[in-house]
C-alpha cells in the first residue's frame, strides 16, 4: 500500500517536467508538494511514535524512498526525515528530542546535517572545524561543503572537532536562519548540494557530552545509508524502464532498436547494475530489521548502489543516444542525481575499505 501510494504521488505531483524545474530551484521542493508529503506522514516514518512519528522500520522507509528515487524527487526528504531524524534520535537528549522531533515529523522543521569541509576527507578525521566556547554556548566560524538541502533547512546539525582523538567529534545544533549563517546552492552538475558558511554563529551541543557525536552519527548512518541506497535503486529502476520502453518504440532501419545486439548489451549491463544494487540493499535492510550485524552489508550496499546508479545512467544514455541528452526528457535528472549520490556520505572506495574493516573485525 505504501509503495502504491508513493508511486501514485510521484506520477501525479512530480512528472518529468516538474522534476526538471525542481532541480533548478534553490528550495528544491514545491511548498504544496512538501505539505502533501508531510500530511501523508512520510517525514515522520522513522520518528518514534512518542514524538509524533510512525515508528516505522528501515524497510518501510526504503519502500517509500525507492519510489521517490524513481522521480528522482529532490528536496529535503532524506536530509530531514531520514539522516537528520536518525541523528537526532541517536545523539540528542530527551528534552531536545521532545522539542524538535515532533516538528520534524510534521514537516514544520527541516534538518540538514553538515559534515564535509574544504580540503578535508570523508570520515571523522576530516572534521577539523573547531568551535569557540562561550559559557554554555559554542560559536562557529568556518565553512561546510556538500550539505544536503541547506537552503531549505530550519536547523543544521554541524559536526565539529572537540578533542585530539580522531573520533573526538561533537554535534552542534544551529538555527539555519540565524544571523551569520549563509547557505548557497553549489553550481555544476549537482543536485541539492550546498555550501554553508558560519560567521560568529552561536550553537548548542546536541546531546549531553562532548566528543560523542561521531559514534552517534555512525549509528544513524547504519540505518540511513540503506534508505539512501533504496533511493538509488529506484532511480536505476526508472532508468531501466525508460531504456526498455525507448528500445521498443525507437525505429531504425525499419525495426525497433531493441532488435540490435549492441542495444541489448547496454540494457543487460544496466540491469546487472540494477540487480546488484537491489540485492545488496535488500540484504542490508534485512540484517538491520532482524537485528543481525549489518556493518559490512551496509558499506557494501552503498558502494555497489553508488556505482550501479551511475553506470545504469551511462548505459541508458548509450541506448537513448541524442534523445537522452534532452533536459525535458528526464534522463538527465537521473544522471545528475547519480553523480551527486556517488560520493555523498562517502564514495565507493571509502565504503569498500570500511566493509573490509568490518569483515576483519
Amino acid at each position: 500500500m505504501l509503495r502504491t501510494a508513493a508511486r501514485t504521488f510521484i506520477e501525479r505531483e512530480a512528472p518529468p517536467h516538474a522534476i526538471v524545474a525542481l532541480q533548478k530551484s534553490d528550495a528544491g521542493v514545491a511548498p504544496d508538494m512538501w505539505r502533501k508529503a508531510c500530511d501523508a506522514g512520510w517525514l515522520g516514518l522513522l520518528v518514534p511514535a512518542e514524538h509524533g512519528g510512525s515508528d516505522g522500520s528501515v524497510t518501510d522507509a526504503a519502500v517509500l524512498y525507492e519510489e521517490l528515487g524513481r522521480g528522482p524527487l529532490p528536496g529535503p526528504f532524506f536530509s530531514s526525515g531520514v539522516l537528520g531524524a536518525l541523528t537526532m534520535i541517536e545523539a540528542a537528549t530527551d528534552a531536545q528530542k521532545r522539542a524538535l522531533l515532533p516538528r520534524v515529523a510534521r514537516g514544520d522543521a527541516v534538518l540538514s546535517v553538515a559534515l564535509l569541509e574544504p580540503n578535508a576527507s570523508w570520515g571523522a578525521a576530516g572534521i577539523t572545524l573547531k568551535p569557540q566556547r562561550r559559557g554554555e554556548r559554542y560559536v562557529l566560524d568556518g565553512t561546510k561543503l556538500f550539505v544536503g538541502d541547506a537552503t531549505s533547512a530550519t536547523e543544521l546539525i554541524v559536526a565539529v572537532r572537540t578533542g585530539d582523538r580522531p573520533d573526538a567529534v561533537s554535534l552542534l545544533l544551529v538555527d539555519a536562519r540565524a544571523r551569520g549563517v549563509k547557505a548557497r546552492r553549489l553550481p555544476g552538475f549537482l543536485s541539492w548540494q550546498c555550501e554553508v558558511s558560519f560567521d560568529d554563529v552561536e550553537a548548542r551541543l546536541l546531546g549531553e557530552r562532548e566528543s560523542q557525536g561521531w559514534a552517534a552519527l555512525e549509528r544513524a548512518l547504519l540505518k540511513a545509508l540503506p534508505v539512501l541506497c533504496a533511493y538509488m535503486v529506484g532511480g536505476a529502476q526508472a532508468v531501466f524502464d525508460m531504456s526498455v520502453a525507448h528500445s521498443q518504440v525507437r525505429v531504425q532501419f525499419g525495426v525497433p532498436i531493441g532488435k540490435f545486439q549492441r542495444v541489448q548489451d547496454h540494457i543487460i549491463r544496466l540491469v546487472n547494475h540494477l540487480d546488484a544494487a537491489r540485492w545488496t540493499t535488500n540484504e542490508a535492510l534485512w540484517k538491520i530489521d532482524s537485528g543481525r550485524p549489518a556493518g559490512a552489508s551496509v558499506h557494501m550496499a552503498k558502494a555497489v548502489s553508488s556505482e550501479g546508479y551511475l553506470e545504469a545512467c551511462n548505459a541508458a544514455h548509450e541506448v537513448h543516444a541524442g534523445q537522452g541528452s534532452l533536459i525535458e526528457y528526464g534522463l538527465v535528472a537521473h544522471t545528475q542525481m547519480s553523480r551527486t549520490l556517488f560520493s555523498y556520505l562517502g564514495d565507493p572506495r571509502w565504503h569498500k575499505r570500511r566493509m573490509a574493516d568490518a569483515l576483519e573485525w
